[in-house]
C-alpha cells in the first residue's frame, strides 16, 4: 500500500471516529448521520481521490479494501450502503482482470477449442475432460465423481454459505458447419450452433477471476457445467445427482443476436414459456356396410380437422392477456407423390408453449392443456371413423416449466450489468416463447435469473439466430460476459454473506 493511500485510509476513519457515532456490528462498522460540514467534505475527499489502484488486488495483494465495502451510513429513512465506492472499486477490479490481453486470448482459445470439437448431449467427454483440465491449472476444486454422465460442479470461496450458482450449458447440436473459419468444426455434422462453447468459456473465465479475488468472497460460488440442455434436460439429471446442494440463489446466461456485442438483456418475471411437445397417431377404423362393402374412411381429412380444432384451443379458451402456443410442426402421411390412396395412418407431431402467470411451481396447469389436446383429437378422429393416439413423451422428455425470473434477482443481475457496463449497455427486454431447461433450476432454487449476452455484429457477420449452419459469435463478448458473471455471484455474496 502506498504512504499516501494509507493516509488517506487514515484520515477517513479519523474523521469517522471524531465526528460519529460509531457501532460496531458484525463485521461492519455503522457510522450514524452528521449534518458536520468537516465530515462531509472528508468524506467526499477521500472517495474523490481514492484511484482504483488502492484495491488493486493483483498489484499489491491489497486485503484492506473490505474496510470501504463494509462502511454503512445510518439517515433518517434507514441505513443505506455506501455502494457508490463500493461497486465502482470492485467493478473496475473485476474488469481489469477480464481485460488483460493474456485473459482475453486464453478465455478465447478455450471457446475455440470446444467449437472445433462438438459434442452432443451426454456425450461431452473431451469437454468435460478440457473444463477439469482448466480448473486443475487455477487451482479450482470440483467434485470428483461426475454428475449426469459429464457435468461437473465446481467452487470457489469459503467452503461455507452463503451458497450462489452459475450456471454454463455445453452440448452442440447436430448440424454440418456451414461457416468457413479457422476454427471451423472438426467433427462432420455436429456444431455449437448455440454458443454453448462460449457458455463454458466465460464460466471458467468467471471462475479464473472469482479464484483471482477470493479471500474476497464472503461465501462459495458454485460453478455448474451441465450437459445435454438441447436435448435430454441435463438440468434435471444434475438436480438429481445434488447439483443445487445448499444453493439458494442462481444464474445463467445465453448469447443473443438479437443484442449488440456485450449489452446485457433480461427481465423480472416470465422470459421463457414453458413447453411441451406431442406425438398424435390417427388411424381410421375398417367399416363395412350391410352388403358387407367396406366404406371409404379419409384418415387425411380426419387428421386436419384435428389441426384445426387444435387451433382452437389458444383462439377460443385461453385467456387473450396469457400468450399461449399450440403448433403442429408435422404432418405425416400416405406414400410418394405416385400413390394416391388414402393412407392407414396419419402421424401428427407439435408443440405447446405458454407463459404462467402464477408460481413457476405450478406446472400443473400445463398438464390440464394436455388433457384437451388429447380430447380434441380422439374425439375428432372418431367422427371421421378412425381412432386416435396421443404421446407427450413424458417419461423421457418432460414438461419444460416457464422460465421465470425472481423480480430481486433480476435487479441484482441489472444493477451488476449497469455498474459494471454503464446503463446504456443492459435492455429490458420482452418475453420469448423458447425453452430452457434452466427452468428446472429454478423450480427448486426459486431466488433465480436468466439473462442474454449480445454477440450481434454485423461487421463480423455475427447476425444469424441460434441453431443455424451460419451461426457465429463476436469473440469481444467472451471477456466481458467472465466479468458479468465473476461480478453477479461476488456482489451476491457481499450482500447475503
Amino acid at each position: 500500500m502506498g504512504v499516501v493511500h494509507l493516509g488517506l485510509l487514515t484520515m477517513f476513519v479519523t474523521l469517522l471516529l471524531h465526528f460519529c457515532n460509531i457501532d460496531y456490528g458484525d463485521n461492519h462498522v455503522t457510522a450514524h448521520q452528521s449534518t458536520n460540514p468537516d465530515l462531509k467534505q472528508g468524506f467526499q475527499f477521500f472517495i474523490d481521490n481514492t484511484n482504483d489502484d488502492f484495491f488493486d488486488d493483483n498489484n499489491n495483494n491489497n486485503k484492506n479494501d473490505s474496510l470501504s465495502n463494509s462502511f454503512r451510513v445510518s439517515s433518517s429513512n434507514g441505513t443505506s450502503t455506501i455502494t457508490t465506492t463500493t461497486t465502482r472499486l470492485l467493478s473496475s477490479s473485476i474488469l481489469e482482470i477480464a481485460r488483460r490481453p493474456e485473459t482475453i486470448e486464453w478465455i478465447k482459445s478455450i471457446r475455440r477449442e470446444i467449437h472445433e470439437y462438438p459434442e452432443l448431449a451426454y456425450e461431452e467427454f473431451e469437454t468435460n475432460r478440457l473444463i477439469r483440465r482448466e480448473l486443475d491449472r487455477m487451482g479450482v476444486g470440483y467434485r470428483l465423481s461426475p454428475m449426469a454422465e459429464t457435468g461437473i460442479r465446481a467452487s470457489v470461496g469459503t467452503g461455507g454459505p452463503p451458497f450462489v450458482a452459475i450456471r454454463a450449458d455445453m452440448d452442440a447440436l447436430p448440424i454440418q458447419e456451414s461457416v468457413e473459419w479457422e476454427h471451423k468444426s472438426k467433427v462432420a455434422g455436429k456444431m455449437h450452433a448455440c454458443g454453448h462453447d462460449a457458455h463454458v468459456a466465460m464460466l471458467l473465465g468467471a471462475a479464473k477471476i472469482l479464484k483471482n479475488r477470493e479471500y474476497h468472497l464472503k461465501g462459495t460460488v458454485v460453478l455448474l457445467f451441465q450437459p445435454a440442455e438441447e436435448a435430454g434436460i441435463g438440468a434435471k439429471r444434475m438436480i438429481e445427482d445434488g447439483a443445487l446442494e445448499d444453493v439458494e440463489a442462481i444464474f445463467a446466461a445465453h448469447v443473443s443476436h438479437q443484442h449488440p456485442t456485450s449489452v446485457i438483456g433480461s427481465r423480472p418475471g416470465p422470459l421463457l414459456a414453458g413447453c411441451g411437445f406431442f406425438r398424435a397417431v390417427i388411424t381410421r377404423m375398417r367399416v363395412e356396410s350391410a352388403s358387407h362393402t367396406t366404406t371409404h374412411v379419409d384418415t387425411i381429412l380426419a387428421a386436419s380437422a384435428a389441426v384445426i380444432s387444435l387451433q382452437n384451443i389458444v383462439s377460443r379458451e385461453a385467456n387473450p392477456l396469457d400468450s399461449q402456443v399450440v403448433s403442429v410442426a408435422s404432418f405425416n402421411g400416405g406414400g410418394n407423390d405416385i400413390d394416391m390412396n388414402d393412407p392407414k395412418t396419419v402421424v401428427l407431431g407439435g408443440t405447446f408453449r405458454a407463459f404462467s402467470n402464477a408460481s413457476i411451481h405450478q406446472i400443473r396447469r400445463r398438464i390440464e392443456d394436455i388433457y384437451i389436446l388429447i380430447s380434441v383429437i380422439v374425439e375428432q378422429a372418431s367422427v371421421y371413423r378412425c381412432t386416435a393416439t396421443v404421446d407427450f413423451f413424458e417419461k423421457k422428455q418432460p414438461i419444460y416449466p416457464p422460465t421465470v425470473n425472481d423480480e430481486k434477482m433480476y435487479e441484482h443481475v441489472k444493477k451488476v450489468a449497469v455498474d459494471l457496463l454503464g446503463p446504456n449497455n443492459f435492455n429490458v427486454v420482452r418475453p420469448m416463447m423458447g425453452a430452457e431447461d434452466f427452468s428446472f433450476y429454478s423450480e427448486v432454487v426459486p431466488a433465480s435469473a436468466f439473462f442474454y449476452i449480445g454477440i450481434r455484429n454485423e461487421t463480423l457477420g455475427s447476425i444469424h439466430s441460434g441453431h443455424s449452419p451460419y451461426f457465429m459469435i463476436d469473440e469481444n463478448a467472451l471477456p466481458v460476459g467472465a466479468a458479468v458473471h465473476a461480478a453477479i455471484a461476488e456482489r451476491y455474496l457481499n450482500e447475503h454473506g
